[in-house]
């Protein structure tokens, strides 16, 4: 299994594209339900673009082994938004279907919980061929099933000690170079 390395500009690019994807589908959505990492970002650039309201859901599943391995999935009781319920029709992000097991395990949650939804579909950056749940709209589709290293989790291991380093650095240089 190769490990595929994502840039900042590749992930917008790539948040861009599935915007894209959505809107040439002309489908009719009344709201956005973004998952928690993950699909919080992507979420907030869809609510901007297509001026809806978003909610987010958090899940957890990878926690073992530093966040490399899935283990059970949790969902939060409750979303958070500024609309008291979800809509009709729901649009559920997420940054991929790696294994699929999370957005079948959350769609049938968001189904259970909130009897007025009448369809979901899913927008995800990218769908691993080994999921077991093919979303309705993705970006780019891997054969190979890497493991993803997104530009922001640079943070998972970081530390607040580190950025007062960084901070008092560029500090610093900014000083030297008035």
């Amino acid at each position: 299994m190769n490990d595929l390395f994502v840039t900042w500009e590749q992930y917008h690019d790539l948040v861009e594209d599935l915007a894209v994807l959505v809107h040439e589908s002309a489908w009719e959505y009344d709201q956005i339900v973004c998952l928690a990492r993950g699909g919080t970002r992507i979420g907030d650039v869809f609510s901007r673009l297509f001026d809806k309201p978003y909610a987010i859901l958090t899940t957890s599943s990878y926690r073992e082994d530093s966040g490399t391995k899935q283990s059970t999935l949790l969902i939060a009781p409750h979303f958070t938004s500024v609309v008291p319920e979800l809509g009709r029709r729901v649009l559920l992000i997420d940054d991929l279907a790696d294994s699929g097991k999370t957005i079948i395990q959350v769609i049938d949650h968001l189904r259970a919980k909130y009897p007025q939804i009448e369809e979901v579909r899913t927008a995800v950056l990218w769908h691993k061929a080994h999921s077991v749940y093919k979303p309705d709209y993705a970006v780019k589709f891997l054969t190979d099933n890497p493991w993803i290293h997104q530009p922001f989790e640079l943070y998972d291991h970081m530390r607040i000690d580190t950025l007062l380093r960084r901070a008092a650095q560029r500090r610093s240089e900014d000083g030297a170079q008035s």
